[in-house]
């Protein structure tokens, strides 16, 4: 049976979800269907909202269950088979009750069975089934195909086959549920359901004319896709700008929770006690388990039941009204041909970061279809410019639109096609626009106008040098030019804005831009025809060079003297730590030549115990031994001296080297130069 229940509204949001609305009469305690796509369900179930709007009480919803078509047939005590469907149903419900009409007669009975039996038909026999009935109490066998018609008395045998042919039914469309409004109350009254569904995205398209003299024109339209499964006929229809939260739960499957098992404690027979032995009952612990949510495609379905709420209230609306954007009858009366067939009456009115566009007239969308419908048609402040930005285009500017909105309304982001004199001349796409916004809309390149660009890098002059904790600091200013050459070849005077990147470095003898963004600075050129124009933009950020004193020479103290970087005192101080260097470079030397002679008479001492060593006895060879022994000592002598001598020198290069430390770590000098 069709639903009683009709679309009436529609308001699609840009979260991917839609509201909608049904009304429609229903009698007495009838029943509400409505059929619904199996993935959208639990959007319905947690947002579904019934009214009775006459006095009429809503007793509860119900919808199909999760289980899948095999289960629910095999659950059913009839089977009917795609052949011979008759004879087996029958064949299947012995005992029923049932009322038959044989001609004009009515014969009340309960089945004893179904059997075939042969028939003569002229000269062949024809095999026809037989109904064989119990009417009182006797048999009566009645030929199947001679049955006017068959009633079964017995409710249960009835619902049965009701609820078998509901199922198959609903099988024909895989992926529908239905759900079902129990009503109760008197005559007929109106029914209000609303629910949120998984919809589309609706989108924005808009149009720009620009006309010599005359403010630029607006014009928006909405796209929107009827996806589902029924046609939107004469619907009141909205569209939602914002991004309010949705998100999907499941409310559709059977939830189940997993119980503890307790078992009944049961006493055993007494045994006999046996000395020295005890014997104890070992019962096994009830299983503790988790409760678990499951979600169940067995269990059958469980009844909603809806509580009658209040209808929602009506978002913030904006009604337009208009057609399709056409040709005027003949150049010049484009604009007037549009504002006289699109003519859009608009009424705004924000709730938060939500703005409505609702439209004032049915729309009808057929199922699998979409939708171009007027939203606002309405002149904006805004002018042609050119916007140059190298990064974008090297050689020519982009024509754009600067555009403010001051439609009063908050404009969604989508593409955009300009018109310019009757003649297209570009696309763009616009950001979302709240009112009062204003942005630079570029549709089209602008080869009328030719820019080239001369940038150098230079480092200026120090002004500023500290002096602390032994590091010299010198402080200066890298700068940066750019020369931006424009030369307008039209006929007409244009206005040129030249974006600049913001790279953290500040402007320097450069006139204030016209505009300031996040990354750009935007300045305003005009350029008269055919004539040529040069913006220089000079930027600065400081840099530093550092020195560490320690390793300074005189000439290095020298050019820090002559360049202002340190005074007097502090150039006399680093010529003591220089000439302090010196000598602590001399006593190095001494200790490294030293270190040589030391490590040479190690050697030669090796070398002469060898040999003695290798002498035997004789006159001769003692005194070899002898003048070696000697030797030996004088070297001795000498390694004793150079230990000395090495001491001392350490000694002397570590106090130099403090005190070079020391000297350099307690300069300190700041200057402004």
């Amino acid at each position: 049976m069709p639903s009683p229940l009709s679309i009436r509204r529609v308001v699609l949001y840009k979260h991917g979800v839609g509201y909608f609305e049904r009304r429609g009469k229903v009698t007495g305690s009838e029943t509400a269907h409505l059929d619904f796509k199996a993935r959208d369900m639990n959007d319905v179930l947690k947002s579904m909202t019934v009214l009775d709007l006459n006095g009429g009480s809503v007793s509860a919803v119900s919808y199909d269950s999760t289980k899948p078509l095999e289960q629910l047939l095999s659950e059913a005590t009839i089977r009917i088979p795609e052949h011979g469907s008759l004879t087996a149903l029958l064949g299947q419900v012995k005992g029923a009750r049932v009322r038959a009409r044989v001609g004009a007669a009515q014969v009340e009975g309960a089945i004893v069975g179904l059997e075939s039996l042969p028939v003569v038909q002229g000269e062949a026999s024809v095999v026809r089934p037989f109904l064989t009935l119990l009417v009182g109490a006797s048999l009566r066998t009645f030929d199947v195909l001679e049955l006017g018609e068959l009633e079964f008395l017995d409710e249960a045998v009835r619902k049965d086959l009701e609820f078998y042919l509901a199922t198959v039914m609903s099988s024909y469309k895989k992926d529908s549920k239905r759900l079902s409004i129990l009503t109760a109350g008197e005559g007929s009254r109106e029914l209000f359901v609303s629910y949120v569904l998984e919809s589309p995205v609706w989108k924005t398209s808009y149009r720009i004319l620009l006309d010599e003299g005359k403010p630029p024109l607006l014009q928006g339209w909405a796209l929107v896709d009827n996806t589902g499964d029924e046609d939107w006929v004469d619907v009141e229809l909205s569209l939602i700008a914002g991004l309010p939260v949705s998100f999907v739960h499941d409310l559709y499957n059977p939830r189940y929770l997993r119980r503890p098992v307790v078992e009944v404690r049961s006493e055993t027979g007494v045994a006999p006690v046996i000395p020295q032995e005890a014997h104890e009952s070992a019962f096994e612990p009830a299983m503790d388990m988790e409760a678990e949510d499951g979600f169940g495609s067995q269990g059958a379905a469980p009844m909603a039941s809806i509580m009658p709420m209040a209808a929602p209230a009506p978002a913030p609306r904006m009604r337009a009204k208009g057609g399709p954007m056409i040709g005027g009858g003949g150049r010049g009366g484009m604009r007037e041909t549009l504002e006289q067939s699109t003519a859009v009456t608009t009424l705004t009115k924000e709730v938060g970061d939500l703005f409505e566009y609702g439209v004032d007239r049915p729309v009808t969308v057929h199922r699998n279809q979409s939708a171009l419908v007027p939203i606002l048609h309405r002149p904006f402040e805004g002018r042609r410019v050119l916007l140059y930005n190298r990064a974008t285009r090297e050689k020519n500017p982009m024509a754009c639109i600067e555009f403010k909105n001051t439609t009063g309304l908050t404009l969604e982001g989508g593409p955009v096609t300009i018109t310019e004199d009757e003649t297209y001349v570009g696309e763009a796409m616009l950001d979302t626009l709240k009112p009062d916004d204003v942005r630079f809309v570029p549709y089209a390149v602008e080869l009328s106008c030719v820019v080239s660009v001369e940038q150098d890098l230079e480092d200026g002059p120090v002004f500023r040098a500290r002096l602390g904790r032994g590091t010299l600091i010198v402080e200066f200013f890298h700068q940066r030019r750019t020369k931006v050459l424009a030369r307008n070849k039209a006929k007409r005077p244009q206005v040129l804005y030249v974006e600049h990147p913001r790279t953290g470095w500040e402007l320097k003898d450069t006139a204030a831009p016209a505009e300031t963004t996040d990354g750009f600075w935007r300045f305003k050129r005009e350029l008269a025809p055919g004539a040529s124009d040069t913006l220089t933009v000079t930027e600065r950020t400081k840099g530093q060079r550092q020195y560490y004193l320690g390793n300074l020479g005189l000439e290095e103290v020298t050019f820090f003297l002559d360049s202002r970087f340190i005074d007097p005192r502090v150039a006399q101080a680093l010529r003591d730590v220089v000439a302090m260097r010196e000598k602590l470079s001399q006593v190095t030397r001494d200790v490294q030549r030293l270190d040589e002679e030391r490590t040479q008479l190690f050697k030669d001492q090796e070398r002469i115990r060898s040999n003695i060593d290798s002498l035997k006895s004789g006159a001769s060879q003692r005194e070899l031994v002898e003048r070696f022994v000697t030797k030996l000592n004088a070297q001795e002598d000498r390694l004793e001296s150079i230990g000395r001598e090495l001491e001392r020198l350490e000694q002397e290069r570590t106090r130099l080297q403090t005190e070079a430390n020391q000297r350099i770590e307690s300069l300190s000098y700041e200057a402004d130069l």
